[in-house]
Formats: structure tokens, sequence, C-alpha cells
């Protein structure tokens, strides 16, 4: 996916981050049986603390505008960063650009001098307890919170 750009999202992108979390996560509401945290975050807030970033691709086979296809979501934190959302367009799922956003994640938290990077996916969404082992993370615990079910990971760098 060498054709994706990173960069971080501004006022005018708020409703295409709503977009994009909405159509990543809209599968998931049957199967947990709750609207994931995501669907429902304040999202123009999360832009305007300049903690959104998003991954625009362009339409068209590189010829046409560029649109948002994917995005994440960080909160630097003491002593790690905390990846609040990863979320990719399901027509731009299976090119690697999670991976991308994942890399993305690690550089920002090694730019901000942050050990680790932490982060919890709902026990229902079981892709994702395929995909972040993969790529170095580890389960730390699982909990319940209220209705939601979390398996909780961290990535520590070298």
């Amino acid at each position: 996916m060498t054709n994706a750009r990173i960069r971080p999202a501004v006022a005018a992108d708020v409703p295409a981050v709503k977009a994009v979390v909405d159509a990543a996560f809209r599968p998931y509401v049957a199967r947990i049986g709750v609207v994931p945290v995501p669907m429902e975050a304040d999202h123009a807030a999360n832009v305007a603390a300049g903690r959104v970033f998003v991954a625009e691709l362009p339409d068209d086979g590189g010829t046409g505008p560029v649109r948002v296809a994917g995005l994440v979501v960080l909160e630097p934190r003491t002593d790690h960063l905390y990846l609040d959302t990863v979320a990719v367009r399901p027509d731009a799922q299976g090119a690697g650009l999670g991976r991308l956003l994942l890399e993305f994640t690690e550089a920002r938290a090694r730019a901000l001098g942050l050990p680790e990077i932490r982060l919890f996916t709902n026990a229902m969404m079981w892709e994702n307890q395929t995909i972040y082992p993969r790529l170095g993370y580890e389960t730390v615990e699982r909990r319940v919170t209220g209705p939601y079910d979390r398996i909780h990971y961290r990535k520590r760098l070298r």
C-alpha cells in the first residue's frame, strides 16, 4: 500500500472519519449485541485534540481524488501510547492499510519516546485476536466492562 498517505485529520475530515468508523464497525453490531464504542465517539473533539490520523488513498487507480480510507485515534499517556481506534473502510481492507496504520502508530510512539502501545478489542471481534498477536502484540488481560467483554493487548517497542 505504497500509495497511501497518512496525515493528521483536520476539521473538514470529521464526516469522513465518522463514515470510515461506522463502515468498519457496523458489521460488529449484530455480532456483539451493542454498538461498538468507536461508533459513538466524539469524532470532532478527537480531531480537534489532534488524536486522529487519516490514511488517504487515491480513487480510480491513482488518477482520481484522494479519499479517507482508514484512520487511527491515538492518545499519548505517561508510559505508553494508547491506540483507541484503528479503522479501515471495508472496500480498502485486505490490502495492507491496517498494517500501515499500525506501523505509523509504532513510529508515533517512538517519536514521542513512549516504550509501548496499548489497546483493547472486543472479544467478539475474533479477527483481531489473530491479527494483533501476529504483529507482536501480547495479551495482557481480559476484562468485562458493562456490556463489553474486552481483550487488552500491549506491544513493547525496542
